[in-house]
């Protein structure tokens, strides 16, 4: 039997690219996907794509701006299917700049989201975790964060805060609760629509477009640290496009 049947999992950032992939690929593995996201029309969208097909989906309006909508969201989950299993950290944006722009406002919106984003999914699920026994972060980050380019510090910089938090969480986690790491590279996805620096979200766009893998490799990532027995964690997982230096 599948090691992602009947898990509950629960999704941020699931209306468009890996957040969605991700959605249509654990439904269709038997998951019972619990989705958030700003964007309600296209979350009510995807619901209905998967319970067409047969799957289970529910969805629920949210920022992870908010700690009570991440609350939400984990209460959504055991509320209609009793537990949850996965927590997917995948929110996260990126209008990177140069430091001397002083795009204040951005760095600002990048660190709300992309750190305190997860903290908030961890000071959600993490009591229900403890409760239940079990439980399992997955956390999406970035192969910026390792290797930091111009243009991309505070970005890196906020996806290395988290890969901090969650190794710190795994620590303390114990053995009845895993913590993942997934770092991808170019994906086709939406990323650069929250680029404010017109310059350099033409130039992730053109790279894009030239390298840049589907979403649905890395929901097989995803797939494949959640389907493992419970007594492996598999900590890191970085894929990349193999043309991306």
């Amino acid at each position: 039997m599948s090691g992602i049947k009947g898990k509950v999992i629960a999704i941020t950032g699931a209306s468009s690219g890996i957040g969605e992939a991700t959605a249509l690929l654990l439904a269709e593995r038997g998951a019972r996907v619990v989705l958030g996201a700003r964007r309600a029309d296209r979350l009510d969208a995807l619901v209905s794509t998967i319970v067409s097909a047969g799957g289970e989906a529910v969805c629920l309006a949210m920022d992870v701006k908010n700690r009570e909508d991440l609350a939400k969201l984990v209460a959504l989950a055991c509320d209609r299917f009793g537990k949850i299993d996965v927590l997917i950290n995948n929110a996260g944006i990126g209008p990177n700049s140069l430091l001397d722009d002083l795009r204040v406002e951005d760095w600002e919106e990048m660190i709300d989201i992309n750190i305190k984003g997860p903290l908030y999914g961890i000071a959600a699920a993490l009591p229900v975790f403890r409760r239940q026994g079990f439980g399992h972060f997955v956390n999406i980050l970035s192969t910026a964060g390792p290797i930091i380019k111009p243009t991309m510090a505070v970005y890196a910089g906020t996806k290395n805060a988290v890969r901090a938090i969650a190794e710190g969480l795994r620590l303390e986690a114990g053995p009845t609760l895993r913590v993942t790491n997934i770092s991808p590279g170019f994906v086709q996805t939406n990323f650069a629509d929250s680029m404010t620096n017109p310059e350099i979200k033409a130039e992730i766009e053109k790279r894009m477009g030239e390298i840049a893998i589907s979403p649905n490799a890395i929901s097989r990532a995803i797939a494949f640290a959640i389907e493992q027995p419970a007594e492996v964690d598999v900590s890191e997982i970085v894929i990349r496009p193999t043309a991306q230096a």
